[in-house]
């Protein structure tokens, strides 16, 4: 493997009185309703930071998998957004300094990049990661998201009951940059938000608020969620818009509803990520009325991962 360091271009020295948390975000494969990426933005967006370093995306990302957007104007290219993966210092709202690393999640050279940020996290003595992701779950979107927490050690994990046992998953840098910090001594744990599983291609910013109300939980960083919530009401009300003319994607929706407040009702809120799709319609009917959902969503007929879908609005 070449040298992880020659990965990433350090402009700046970060400023911290004590060991800082690191939080990493990346945008791409577990980024449903791309609540990730838009709790980076969002903290980029509300917080004061600056750029301490930047990896070589030539190295790392596949540009044919995820073209550059650009920007043609008359007769000529004015411009393109070359995607970018940024360490940044963040300063949240009690003044404390901590470390984002956030950017497109990267195509190639996983090891190399996991040796770069663990010598990132051993340089500035970082305390504890916290890794970011979304996932489609069977949950209605009129009730509140779930968050699963999971780390590398018991603390983190204290008072969060697990509807998971032992199951197989594709693996993603994310999860893999969790398992290999915690491997390498530092406290390490993920953040999970639970996403309506018939959203999970347009912008859901209530995953982001999710996220980050989890990221203040389990690191006690104040970061503001309050400029989310107008975008998350707009989603609601185009969702409960789109709804209205479809009984048989109601239906669906009213069951989860109901299993979701039949499992309150006695107490078992943390067994609600438990609940299957089967247990409330069979996988043909959810599968066949969810697409037929989404095509009414999407007014421009492109349902695919360019698409912001009812925020957008």
């Amino acid at each position: 493997m070449r040298a992880p360091e020659e990965l990433f271009t350090i402009h700046r020295e970060g400023e911290f009185e004590e060991p800082p948390v690191l939080v990493y975000a990346f945008a791409g494969f577990v980024d449903a309703g791309s609540g990730v990426r838009l709790a980076a933005d969002h903290i980029l967006a509300t917080c004061q930071h600056r750029l301490l370093a930047t990896f070589d995306v030539d190295e790392l990302l596949d540009y044919r998998a995820r073209r550059p957007r650009m920007m043609y104007v008359v007769d000529h290219f004015a411009s393109v957004e070359v995607p970018q993966i940024t360490l940044h210092e963040v300063t949240d709202g009690d003044g404390t300094r901590f470390l984002l690393l956030t950017g497109p999640e990267p195509d190639y050279q996983w090891q190399r990049f996991l040796a770069a940020v663990d010598l990132i996290a051993q340089h500035y003595r970082v305390r504890l990661t916290v890794g970011l992701s979304a996932i489609p779950w069977p949950i209605p979107h009129t009730r509140p998201l779930g968050l699963t927490v999971h780390g590398s050690e018991p603390s983190l994990v204290a008072g969060h009951v697990s509807v998971v046992g032992e199951v197989e998953v594709p693996g993603h840098v994310g999860a893999m940059l969790e398992l290999h910090l915690g491997q390498h001594g530092f406290s390490s744990m993920g953040l999970t938000a639970q996403v309506p599983h018939y959203l999970v291609q347009f912008e859901f910013p209530r995953a982001a608020a999710t996220l980050l109300a989890g990221v203040c939980a389990a690191t006690g960083l104040v970061l503001p969620t309050a400029a989310l919530e107008p975008a998350a009401r707009r989603a609601d009300a185009e969702v409960a818009s789109q709804m209205a003319g479809n009984e048989e994607f109601a239906a669906i929706v009213s069951a989860l509803e109901q299993q979701y407040d039949q499992l309150l009702a006695v107490g078992s809120a943390g067994a609600l990520g438990a609940i299957s799709e089967a247990e409330v319609l069979s996988g043909d009917e959810i599968a066949a009325q969810v697409e037929h959902f989404l095509s009414t969503l999407d007014s421009g007929g492109d349902a695919g991962a360019g698409a912001t879908g009812p925020s957008a609005s």
